[in-house]
């Protein structure tokens, strides 16, 4: 018998990421495309639903989630497709805390990654205006919280709304990759959104970029600029909850207890 040498199949090596400037385009591109798809089927829906607030609201919903999950599933592989200036903050953050990187390198990233997240926000905004006739340049005035002309405060339903949408939703792309279910990540976090928008007063914007871009629509999906500052604060307290949440769990999982009756 001759001797031949066997040498076990190496392992794959990992994936290339695309370029920066490409991962910068896909922030870009999708988030432009998820503000114009929000934006646009709100007026659509507005127009169409003979002032039936709940339909329009449904039409509006159903459109979000579809969009959400195409434009993950498409562009997910080149950015991450984050498209959410307050998830890129949170994987950045938890990436840069298990690799060697320094901290700089993944702080000019999300820098980069958020500033295409608001441009393209606000681009597709313009965009949705463009496309029905509206003036591509104005601000929306539909109140969201805040202080009315005669001063008076409303809203914190909206803003607490806000907080519990984006823990939950920092909560869900956590435990997407925590639990291994990548394939999946794209599914729960549109259906996770698309059942947000019901159960929480605000609609659950749950991302500073829809607020940005919302803001250049004064359409059913607008939001008006005093109302921006509780809507972004709001999802900021929420996704450090998420966060937390999101450890414990994490935490609990790797250290089981004993249940004892």
């Amino acid at each position: 018998m001759s001797n031949v040498l066997k040498i076990a199949p190496s392992s794959p090596p990992p994936p290339q990421l695309p370029p920066l400037a490409t991962q910068l385009f896909a922030e870009f591109l999708g988030t432009a495309g998820l503000l114009c798809a929000v934006i646009g089927s709100g007026i659509m829906a507005e127009r169409l639903s003979g002032g039936n607030m709940g339909l329009a609201l449904l039409a509006n919903t159903l459109v979000t989630v579809f969009a959400l999950y195409v434009l993950i599933e498409t562009l997910g592989p080149i950015s991450g497709a984050h498209f959410n200036p307050l998830v890129t903050l949170v994987i950045f953050s938890k990436t840069a805390s298990n690799s060697h990187i320094s901290s700089k390198k993944y702080t000019y990233l999300a820098i980069l990654f958020i500033a295409f997240q608001l441009l393209g926000a606000i681009l597709g905004a313009w965009l949705a205006n463009a496309m029905f006739d509206l003036n591509v340049l104005q601000l929306s005035t539909k109140l969201r919280g805040g202080w009315t002309a005669a001063g008076q405060f409303t809203g914190f339903g909206q803003w607490l709304a806000e907080a519990v949408a984006t823990a939950g939703l920092i909560v869900v792309i956590l435990r997407s990759g925590a639990a291994n279910v990548h394939a999946k990540a794209s599914a729960l976090v549109a259906c996770y959104i698309g059942a947000a928008y019901w159960f929480t007063a605000s609609t659950s914007f749950a991302n500073p970029a829809a607020v940005m871009g919302r803001m250049f629509s004064d359409s059913f999906a607008g939001i008006a600029p005093v109302s921006a500052i509780g809507f972004i604060a709001s999802q900021a307290i929420g996704a450090l909850a998420g966060v937390y949440i999101s450890h414990y769990l994490e935490h609990s999982q790797k250290s089981p207890t004993q249940n004892t009756l």
